[in-house]
């Protein structure tokens, strides 16, 4: 059996959704309190036993590259400073992992940068983790997965429930079966219209694939928003062997989008000694005043 050894996060979008923050800034750098969204990402595939990480950057994406390299001058000032707790948080984000690095040229869709990375992954099984989507849960998510992939040798899609009004807003699975947390799955469903949905699972940012979805990807099919879509390769690929979704546990922060990116940040904050009472002292005062 082949090991997911592998993952993939793409990270070339464009960041529309913060703008004008994202002009020179990636999304992925936007920090959670003092850590960027993408570090949370990473930190999960390497928790899950992945060994090598792809990020598919795009124009202006540098900034990526710099947070996992050293930073001599930095490190250096620090420790003259004698400041070795801020140092060791430095040099954290540099010792992780191998990661590796290419670019998608233009903005054609997530299967696309997934399919520019097809070289990295070669004929074994991969992982695929989107930076709009952080996890916390006992066991890392990605390994949830992984550790279905391990029982069906088979692709594994991770899934959660959402608001009906919401499954526009993803890719859905029309489910076939269930064995506890896993389905059979019918059809994977790229952003049904409102009303059209076949369940409420939605696809949530983690995936474990073949290669043969390459097979699909190769073909560089225009999908929903006029680009090559992810999802769209799943369902011809689940049609030729099974791909099961599964429904992980853990609470999903949706970090894509400003409501969820602050709401994330407040609940980090308050898991977070040094600023925790400060600020709920702060959100007591402004509940006060937005009482009157």
């Amino acid at each position: 059996m082949n090991r997911v050894r592998k993952a993939i996060i793409p990270a070339a979008g464009l960041g529309t959704r913060f703008l004008p923050a994202t002009k020179a800034m990636p999304k992925e750098m936007l920090p959670i309190v003092d850590k960027p969204t993408i570090q949370y990402i990473v930190e999960e595939a390497i928790e899950s036993g992945i060994e090598d990480i792809i990020i598919v950057t795009g124009k202006g994406k540098r900034a990526i590259e710099d947070h996992f390299d050293h930073a001599f001058e930095l490190e250096q000032t620090l420790l003259e400073k004698e400041k070795f707790a801020l140092l060791e948080k430095v040099q954290a984000s540099s010792n992780l992992v191998d990661i590796h690095y290419i670019r998608q040229k233009e903005p054609r869709g997530l299967g696309h940068a997934v399919w520019c990375a097809r070289n990295f992954v070669g004929n074994e099984p991969f992982a695929v983790l989107l930076g709009d989507d952080i996890v916390q849960a006992e066991t890392p998510c990605l390994r949830q997965l992984i550790n279905e992939y391990e029982k069906t040798l088979s692709s594994v899609i991770g899934v959660m429930k959402v608001d009906d009004a919401e499954t526009h807003r993803y890719g859905v699975i029309d489910p076939l079966a269930q064995d506890e947390r896993r389905y059979q799955v019918r059809q994977f469903v790229e952003k049904p219209k409102p009303g059209t949905s076949p369940s409420n699972l939605a696809i949530i940012g983690r995936y474990i694939l073949t290669p043969e979805i390459f097979m699909f990807l190769d073909r560089q099919e225009i999908g929903a928003g006029g680009e090559i879509q992810l999802t769209d390769a799943i369902q011809k690929l689940n049609e030729i062997q099974r791909v099961f979704a599964y429904e992980f546990e853990g609470k999903r922060y949706d970090v894509g989008e400003k409501l969820g990116f602050i709401e994330t940040t407040i609940e980090f904050a308050l898991k977070n000694e040094e600023i925790k009472d400060g600020l709920l002292e702060y959100m007591a005062e402004k509940l006060k005043e937005y009482r009157l």
